[in-house]
Parts: C-alpha cells; structure tokens; sequence
C-alpha cells in the first residue's frame, strides 16, 4: 500500500496522534471515499522512502539539550514538500511522503456482510480501496460496494496489535475447514445484537462480552507479540496478562510519549545554531584531543557563521560543553525555570527566547511571587515511543515501557519545532511550604492520589515495581492552578482550551520550583499574534488569577464532585470532572491526573485548606 496515495495529515499530528504504530482513518479518494485503515510505519520507513536518509536529510533540527537527554544526534521533520538530490542533468527529485501498512486486514462489506481479510477481497491496480466482487457485480450504479475495516482489534500493553481472533471468537463446529467466510451481522443494538457466524459449519456467537478482561483468557488467547509498524517478525511478549479487545478508533490504543524542550539562552542564538549538527560529534568526542581535532579540521574550515579566529571557537565551544557536562548541572525543567523566573527582559525581534518580567499586583503578593510575559519562544516536540491501553507513567523520556518507533535504536527521532507566547507564574514559596507541610490538611489529601497512583502503577507492572515518582501537593496544586487558568483564559482572550498548553514546574527539593507556563503555539515561523502574552499585564493579571480561582467555587456536579464522587473511575484525581476543572488531553501533561479544585478554593468542610482562599475573602478592588 505504500504506493497508492491514501491522504495527507498535519506535521504535527505525525509525532502527536498519528505517530508511528498509531491507527489511521483515511477516504480513498477525499471525502466520501472508501474507507481505509492503515497503521503508520516506523521511521524505518522513512528512511526508505528519502533521497536522503537519517540526519543527512535536510528537513533536520536541533536542540542540544533535549539531545542529551534523548540520546540522540538530531531531530527530523515530518516529510513535507519536494526532495531534490544531486545536480543537473544527474537531479533526482521526489515527493516526500509517510507509508502505512493496511490494518486491520479483516475487512467487511455492508451489503453481503460477508468478513474476510484483505487478499479475499478485489482490488483494482493502484487503488487501496478493496471492493467485493458479488455484490459490485449486482451493483444497479455500477460503482463498485468497497469494503469497510472492521471495528475490533487486539491490543497489548507492551504496544503489540494483532487482529481479532475471529475464529476463535466463533468457536466453529467439530470438521470445519474454516475455509468459508465469515458473516457480521447486526441483528439489534448493542454487542448483543452482533453476531458473527460461520457460513460453513453454521456456528455462531454474539460479540457481546468481547471486551471482558476475561474473554480473551477464556480463548486461551496470548499475544502474539506483532508490530506491524515495524520490519521484521513478531517478538516475544513478556506481558502475562493476555491482549485486551479495543475498538479501532479507542482513544486508549495510542498514547504519544513526547519529551519536550523551550529553546533559552545559550542554547538557542546564533553560535549554537551555525553549529548545526557538528555539535553532537563534539558532544561525542571521547577525549579534549578529539574535541580540538574536530574543532580544526571539521567544523572552522567550513564555519558560515559570524567571523572569529580559531582560538575564540575553541573556547566558546569548550564553554558550552563544560556547561553540558557539569555534574551538578540541573536538568532540562530546573533550567527552564531558572531562566523564566530569573531572567532579565530581553528583547529583539530575531530572538527565539524574549521575556517580560512585571510588577506582582498588592492583591496577589502573597499567593504570587512573580509573573513574567513570555514574548516569544520556541519549543522543540520529540517524540521517542508510545504506549497502549494505559498513558506514558515515565517522567521526561525515561518511560521504559514504551514500543520502538524503529526496529533498532536510530540516531534521531521525529519532532516538530513550534513558536509561539505565554504567561508564566511562580507562587510564593514561603507560603507553599507552609501551605504543604507534612502533617497538613494538603498533604493528607495528596497521600489519598499517591496511595491509589501507587496501587495502580503495582497492578500494571508488579508488586515489585515502584512509581516512577511520588505524588506531592504542590504538583496537585500547581497542576489544578494551571487548569483553572487555561479556562479562564480560554474566556478572556478567545482561545479555546484546546490551543492552549500548559508546562509545570514542580519540585520540593531546595530552593524548589513552583511555577507554570501556559501557552499557545503554533508551527509557523512567525509564532502566534500576542493576544496571549498582553494578559500578562499586571492589572489583567489580578482580574484573571482572582476570577480564576472564584471559578472553582462552585462546580455544577456539586456536591458530587466536591466530595470526589464524579472522580472515582480515575483514582488520580480528586475533586475534578469535566464540568470544572478537566481540560483536552492535548493542553494537559498529565493526560488529566493528580487534580485536585480543593487545593485552591478549600471544601465546604475545611475552607481553608484552598492556597488561594485569602483571595475569596478579599473585595473586588
């Protein structure tokens, strides 16, 4: 199917819902075509598909410390445009493109409701659309009835899909050849009203209970250990529960895990970025002989970037890599943090990086320590692997359970560089750690999350596994804060929550970090149009942080929600529902966990246990 042209999807889409080894829809055709469903190839594929594989493609970026971070030399694009190799008349040119495989390769036809996989079925040379022949040929239009993907597959925590086991599934009758096709009917509403039956033995069986955790083991159904994203067989799955049955189109078959960085000085002016990607051999380089090495023969005799003598290069890249490798050096947030919290203004209208500091408004210095306008900036998506049935639990690139996005580790891994503006906020630390102390009413609550978090990490991975971190009050608090922002600024300002991001800083240990960064961006070059940042500005500030927090008063799934009821089927939150605090999954890091509205306005019970219930107390002044 590589070559038949199945429809385009955004760039930023391939490394966030529609990454390698994530399930597509597409019309053959455009729109009222015949549906195709494929799984998008690894990266692989991408390099068989360019004129120019791994970094040595041009459509390339960089960002030194998320490199670090990721283990890897570079980041490429997702393929967009024309590629062009070599000179006239030897030029090749190609488009670029992504490949997917067909899957699911069981397919059924809406008239017959015959189901069959994929090569019973008729196609036509350089259509991917598959039709049936019987009931095509009896066709009063004479348009072909194509055949539709079925809506069942099975899926493992450990990443691997498989079809669903349709004949197991009928449990045909003693003698059958299972040689004849199957039928999906739909006799009435629901699994119970679908009954799949074989049309040579006559067995049958409705597919009501198929996604019982029970029914697959009851089959004695293991997973088979596939990857059709990727070359290759089928590994060994090490997962003992057996592969769970999701519908196709389920929002819990493909979880992104993407690690992210915000470009900030040093790494992100001039020097660095004529660089290019010299900077991982140097980073690479065993030895300061071979750093000076490189550094003469490699990068000064082709250096494009501003005049300077060798020796006042040797230096400036010996800076950085000190900087790089110190070993008390903080990890990709702490910097961040440490920048926007204590950065001067800096201006510019080349700058990737441009903050505002301003002035914390009398009615909010004591819950806020500092309020700082992010102009511009720029952020750097990877996406280094994905995960099934449950999110990503690793914090920042270190999930070890995530399915490859190749069948060997590569040297570079897809992103998306975006630009755009924000808002960030830092609260009073004095009063947080008052506010958080052990033996307080916070902590209480934020033992209640962690215990369940805790329960259901041993459950999925053992009794033997721990968490990868422990659910603290002031992550609850500066996560809760920053959902309740978002809607509110959603109404200030007119973005709609969706466009909206949020990046925490949350961190008990000495001298701590305790802020947020909400913002909006976009893959453009030019960034976003400043309507975002100018709610930055201190007398908007203090209306928006005050009405913000009256917001989460009062919810209208009360007192149901309030006392945590309408959170029960999702153990990390507490009080939290749609209809107060929970956003889109794509604004939120922690796809809509250790939520909390008490830990900013208090309960009925207990008002003061809310950080910021001295603000509901105040006059509107």
């Amino acid at each position: 199917m590589a070559r038949d042209k199945l429809g385009k999807i955004r760039r930023s889409q391939v490394v966030s819902t529609y990454g390698p080894g994530a399930i597509i829809d597409f019309r053959a055709g455009g729109h009222g075509g015949a549906p195709i469903s494929v799984v998008a190839a690894g990266l692989d594929e991408w390099d068989n598909l360019s004129l120019t594989p791994g970094l040595n493609n041009d459509q390339c970026i960089e960002e030194p410390r998320l490199q670090k971070q990721l283990n890897v030399a570079g980041f490429r694009l997702p393929p967009v445009g024309s590629e062009i190799t070599g000179k006239k008349p030897n030029e090749k040119k190609q488009g670029r493109r992504l490949s997917g495989i067909r899957f699911p390769a069981w397919l059924q036809c809406p008239r017959c409701e015959l189901l069959q996989p994929a090569r019973e079925w008729r196609e036509e040379p350089g259509d991917p659309a598959l039709y049936c022949g019987s009931c095509s040929s009896r066709s009063e239009s004479g348009r072909p009835v194509h055949v539709v993907p079925v809506r069942f597959v099975l899926a493992c925590e450990s990443g691997h899909l498989d079809e669903f086991p349709w004949h197991a599934w009928v449990q045909h009758n003693a003698g059958c050849g299972r040689k004849k096709p199957l039928k999906l009917q739909s006799n009435g509403a629901g699994l119970r009203g679908l009954i799949v039956s074989c049309t040579g033995c006559g067995a049958s069986k409705s597919m009501d209970g198929a996604f019982s955790s029970a029914s697959m083991k009851r089959l004695k159904v293991t997973c088979s250990g596939k990857r059709p994203w990727l070359p290759g067989p089928p590994e060994t799955c090490q997962q003992s529960n057996p592969p769970v049955v999701v519908q196709r189109g389920a929002s819990n078959l493909y979880f992104p895990a993407i690690a992210s960085a915000i470009s900030i000085p040093p790494w992100n002016d001039e020097f660095q970025t004529s660089l290019g990607h010299h900077w991982h051999a140097l980073v690479s380089a065993t030895t300061p002989e071979n750093v000076n090495l490189i550094i003469e023969l490699v990068v000064y005799p082709v250096w494009d970037g501003e005049p300077m003598s060798l020796e006042h290069m040797k230096a400036r890249i010996w800076e950085r890599l000190e900087l790089l490798r110190a070993p008390d050096r903080q990890d990709i947030r702490s910097e961040e943090y440490r920048q926007l919290a204590m950065g001067e203004a800096t201006r510019g209208e080349e700058a990737e990086f441009s903050i505002r500091p301003e002035i914390v408004p009398t009615s909010l210095s004591g819950v806020l320590d500092r309020i700082v306008r992010v102009v511009r900036l720029r952020e750097v998506r990877a996406c280094y692997g994905f995960t099934r049935i449950y999110p990503p639990s690793g914090e920042f690139g270190t999930d070890s359970g995530c399915a490859p996005l190749s069948a060997a580790a590569k040297k570079w891994l897809p992103a998306i560089e975006v630009r755009g503006e924000g808002i960030f906020l830092t609260l009073n630390e004095k009063m947080l750690r008052e506010w958080e102390r052990e033996d307080g009413p916070a902590a209480a609550r934020a033992a209640i999350v962690n215990a369940q978090w805790r329960q259901a990490w041993k459950e999925r991975m053992g009794d033997e596994a721990e968490p990868p971190s422990v659910i603290q009050p002031r992550l609850m608090l500066i996560h809760s804060f920053s959902h309740a922002l978002m809607r509110q600024l959603s109404l200030e300002c007119g973005y709609s929550t969706s466009s909206l991001r949020e990046r925490l800083y949350a961190d008990t240990t000495l001298p701590g970090m305790c802020g947020v960064l909400i913002y909006t961006s976009t893959a453009d070059a030019d960034g976003t149009l400043g309507g975002l940042v100018r709610q930055g500005k201190p007398q908007r500030m203090e209306r928006l942080v005050i009405d913000a927090i009256r917001s989460m008063e009062w919810c209208s799934s009360d007192p149901l929600c309030v006392k945590g009821f309408s959170s029960l089927s999702e153990g990390s939150n507490l009080a939290a529902c749609h209809s107060c605090i929970l956003a889109p999954e794509t604004a939120c890091e922690h796809f809509n966990r250790f939520l909390d509205r008490a830990m900013l306005v208090g309960t009925p019970d207990d008002p003061q246990l809310g950080f910021f219930s001295s603000l509901l107390t105040r006059g509107d002044s």
